[in-house]
């Protein structure tokens, strides 16, 4: 029977989840976050796969702002919920999901698709590449010592409630969110994710935790976190866990990690997707004790070239021309000029001659800065065809800060 993509009829959306959950290893998820899902899910910007009356395949998109390289907010699809049933695989399913996806962004007039990959080998077929990386790791709370700037002392903190807190917390969020490429403006209905607690997904620890910063009455920053409790002979060796931190300023942030390096009974503080270049790592003494490791986070495929090279800005000038290859889209291959700096950009068809030679794959990497253009050529993966051409190009694609995203979708 011949497989038909259909668009989601919200009627059906326990079964076209229910396929997704099974991809997953067939867990199911608690009624509180599935409601979240089923509230946040687009049905007009999702698709399925049918095998007659049997949902085999899944595919999503959410409406984001995605912030960029000079701050702006771009038009971008958070693409989600894949999958293709265990029965149906290596039938196209994924191949046909993803080219209808495409073309729909493209209609919908956004020049960026983004995601995070349960596996990164899958999607760069597709034209996606590892745009930027989120850093893991532990420190060792009984040999690391904190130094702090002079100011944290003035920051002061108080415990709140996840409820209570969410307001704050947003708000702070939302003035983050223009300062750092790969951050994802919230839609509404987004605030309620960091309120999704099931005790199944504790591992042993405590609900989470919620902590404020504050100076001079306004609320500067938070961190969510739980505690996991550890005995052995030796007494209490308990884990910090720490699911957000985010501050307004250095103090505000250190104020919070001298609180979580500090926890009574606790000999660890574990971290997971914080960016890279993330100002705790110059708080420690000794950064080896905190067992940092790197894992690809954002995934980014520019839909129009074009329009995403003009939507950025560029840390030094530029005037060149890219050969673009991109078979899954062929709307985006062949030349285009890219002209641009600090206050805009200009990116246009053109048949002079190409300056650099790479796939929409390496310019999806290198778009929010986090990514060199010359660590890629060093891979092959970029070709030069004008002296001189590369090590512009890098320079001017580069960002001040490292791109991070601060939560999935």
């Amino acid at each position: 029977m011949t497989t038909e993509l259909r668009v989601l009829d919200p009627a059906v959306w326990d079964d076209w989840y229910g396929v997704l959950e099974l991809a997953f290893g067939g867990v199911e998820e608690s009624a509180e976050e599935r409601a979240l899902w089923r509230e946040l899910t687009e049905p007009e910007r999702s698709i399925g796969a049918w095998d007659g009356d049997l949902c085999v395949g899944t595919a999503g998109a959410f409406t984001f702002r995605l912030t960029v390289p000079g701050g702006a907010a771009v038009p971008a699809a958070g693409v989600t919920m894949v999958s293709v049933a265990g029965t149906h695989r290596r039938r196209g399913i994924l191949t046909s999901m993803m080219r209808r996806q495409l073309d729909d962004v493209r209609a919908w007039g956004e020049p960026l698709a983004v995601l995070t990959a349960s596996e990164p080998e899958i999607y760069g077929r597709f034209g996606y590449g590892v745009a930027a990386y989120s850093a893991y790791g532990s420190i060792d709370t009984t040999r690391v010592r904190l130094t702090v700037p002079p100011e944290t002392d003035g920051v002061t903190l108080r415990r709140a409630g996840l409820a209570e807190a969410a307001g704050a917390c947003e708000a702070v969020y939302a003035r983050l969110v223009p300062r750092r490429p790969g951050m994802l403006a919230r839609r509404p209905g987004w605030e309620r994710l960091p309120l999704i607690d099931p005790p199944g997904d504790r591992d042993g620890a405590s609900p989470r935790h919620c902590v404020l910063a504050e100076r001079d009455g306004e609320v500067v920053g938070f961190a969510h976190y739980a505690i996991k409790p550890q005995w052995d002979y030796t007494g209490a060796s308990g884990v910090v866990a720490v699911q957000e931190l985010a501050g307004l300023d250095p103090a505000a942030e250190a104020a919070l990690w001298r609180f979580l390096c500090s926890v009574d009974l606790t000999s660890e503080v574990r971290f997971r997707s914080r960016p890279v270049d993330d100002g705790w790592q110059h708080l420690v003494s000794d950064v080896r004790r905190c067992a940092m490791t790197l894992r690809d986070g954002l995934h980014v495929r520019l839909v129009e070239v074009g329009a995403a090279l003009e939507a950025r800005t560029y840390q030094a000038p530029v005037d060149m021309v890219f050969e673009v290859e991109d078979a899954f889209c062929p709307w985006n291959e062949g030349r285009w000029r890219l002209t641009g700096d600090a206050k805009g950009a200009v990116c246009v068809r053109t048949d002079e001659p190409a300056d650099l030679s790479l796939s929409v794959r390496e310019l999806g990497s290198a778009y929010l800065g986090g990514v060199s253009l010359l660590s890629l050529a060093a891979a092959g993966r970029v070709r030069e065809l004008r002296e001189g051409a590369l090590v512009e190009a890098s320079v001017a694609f580069g960002s001040p800060v490292a791109p991070w995203l601060p939560h999935g979708f």
